[in-house]
């Protein structure tokens, strides 16, 4: 399996070791542990930005006038077959740096952390996975916590 993250920074106040992250090897392991065909080349995009662009795709988009952590635009839904050897394009994983630097200073961990637990969140939306009640998104949040400790890291504690 191989995936290409384009990466888009459009946050300035962001640091520059969230955006250093080994963010291809991580969405790797990711799909791989929830893909069931691991045969397939995938793309996606990480875009990193601020609550002001959020904001205006959440309520284009979601009709919610309001900043939110993240979002996520699927692809998969509305692909049309492959030709043999293209990669599928997985669709967009957008994360207010904002928001995220709030969340990590109330739950007392690093924004790095943070983002990472978000890109994450993201990546399930895009493979398809959603959280309508609260059982689906136990079952969301305990995958997500499982996909960090894959790949080295303590998952955050989450508070509803």
């Amino acid at each position: 399996m191989r995936v290409t993250v384009y990466l888009e920074l459009h946050d300035p106040a962001l640091p520059a070791e969230v955006a250093a992250l080994p963010w291809q090897t991580w969405f790797s392991t990711w799909i791989a542990m929830v893909e069931p065909n691991q045969a397939k080349e995938y793309e996606l995009t990480l875009r990193l930005t601020t609550d002001a662009e959020i904001q205006v795709l959440n309520c284009q988009y979601r009709d919610r006038d309001t900043p939110t952590d993240v979002l996520a635009f699927a692809t998969r839904d509305d692909a049309l077959p492959l030709p043999l050897g293209e990669p599928e394009y997985l669709g967009d994983i957008i994360i207010s740096g904002d928001t995220a630097r709030r969340q990590a200073i109330e739950g007392g961990h690093a924004l790095s952390l943070e983002v990472t637990w978000l890109a994450c969140h993201g990546l399930l939306h895009l493979l398809g996975w959603d959280h309508p009640d609260d059982a689906q998104l136990a079952r969301m949040l305990a995958q997500q916590a499982q996909c960090l400790e894959a790949v080295g890291l303590i998952p955050p504690v989450v508070l509803k």
